[in-house]
């Protein structure tokens, strides 16, 4: 019965993602047809920038809700996500630090745009290299979560700063970034997106038997065989790897990373972990896709769709009461 559920619920699913791509690769000023897309016509260019921008939300849609549940379950708490580990601060400080040293520099824009999403990339990998450094010293978990909100912290502090000193351009284009960007990627950064996104699934799904067993308690996970330690480093590369790329490439986008989790236990609970991770990555990337939509239609940052989407999604929550029945 669950099973049949899951099936159902994986079919719909995946016709919602085929018309949600269908519509994203419509949408936009410019009609353009589907010889725009197999043959050289005046329009290709345009339907080449909307297929990466298709690509870039498939790729986000499996990276960012994949590294909040991983968090979630690992953790056991509802708020883990993305953005605990300090992964998404780190990557704003990169940008803010490019930001700072580039002002006044005129750069082409697809140069700019490269090296800004190559600072976030080095802001995410510096916090993940200190968090694999202190996870080994660290033994409880919970502890490990505190020192992720230190960085969150010390990162914002830094990132306050820049705002109060830096020129206006420089301040307007950070919070551009901040706002989240469904802006065509080119095709190199595309690749390295994918090539984040495979490694940050490679961990995850090396990580899911040991987690089964962690999800019972640490004691019991040990009678099993699982170390604790090395799950712990697993998860922090796995969610490192899919943030990291994703909040570097298309701005800090976490906030999916938290929602998309908690909206697949509401709608199918109880379920097998890997029943939860298929669901998780089939919903990221319909909600993405979804959220790029109304950003194209409504010119709004898709970091406004998606706190206006998805806070009714916790709040249901809370009023049904459904926190501790689905899994904390």
């Amino acid at each position: 019965m669950i099973f049949r559920r899951f099936r159902g619920l994986v079919r719909l699913l995946s016709v919602g993602i085929i018309i949600s791509v269908l519509c994203n690769l419509a949408t936009g000023y410019i009609g353009l047809s589907f010889a725009d897309f197999f043959y050289d016509t005046p329009q290709s260019p345009i339907a080449g920038m909307r297929l990466r921008r298709v690509a870039a939300m498939v790729l986000a849609g499996i990276s960012v809700p994949a590294s909040g549940f991983l968090l979630q379950e690992f953790f056991r708490n509802p708020l883990a996500g993305p953005s605990v580990m300090g992964i998404s601060s780190a990557a704003g400080l990169g940008v803010a630090l490019y930001m700072a040293f580039s002002s006044g520099l005129q750069l082409p824009a697809f140069l700019d745009g490269s090296l800004t999403a190559t600072a976030a990339l080095a802001g995410s990998l510096i916090s993940v290299l200190v968090l694999l450094t202190f996870a080994a010293r660290l033994q409880d978990s919970n502890f490990l979560i505190i020192f992720g909100f230190l960085i969150s912290a010390f990162c914002g502090a830094a990132i306050s700063i820049f705002q109060y000193y830096t020129d206006n351009q420089s301040l307007r284009n950070f919070i551009l970034w901040s706002f989240g960007s469904t802006t065509a990627l080119t095709g190199s950064q595309l690749l390295i997106f994918a090539l984040f996104t495979i490694g940050g699934i490679i961990f995850s799904l090396k990580s899911i038997n040991p987690l089964i067993g962690n999800i019972l308690g640490e004691e019991y996970a040990a009678t099993l065989g699982v170390d604790s330690a090395r799950l712990k480093t697993h998860i922090i590369i796995a969610s490192s790897l899919l943030c990291a790329s994703a909040t570097a490439f298309l701005g800090p986008v976490v906030f999916i990373g938290i929602v998309v989790p908690h909206f697949c236990r509401l709608i199918f609970s109880p379920a097998k972990l890997w029943h939860q991770g298929v669901l998780n990555v089939l919903m990221g990337i319909l909600v993405m896709e979804s959220l790029s939509i109304l950003s194209e239609i409504s010119l709004l940052p898709i970091n406004i769709w998606s706190s206006l989407l998805g806070i009714p999604v916790i709040f249901a929550m809370m009023l049904r009461g459904r926190a501790t029945k689905i899994g904390y």
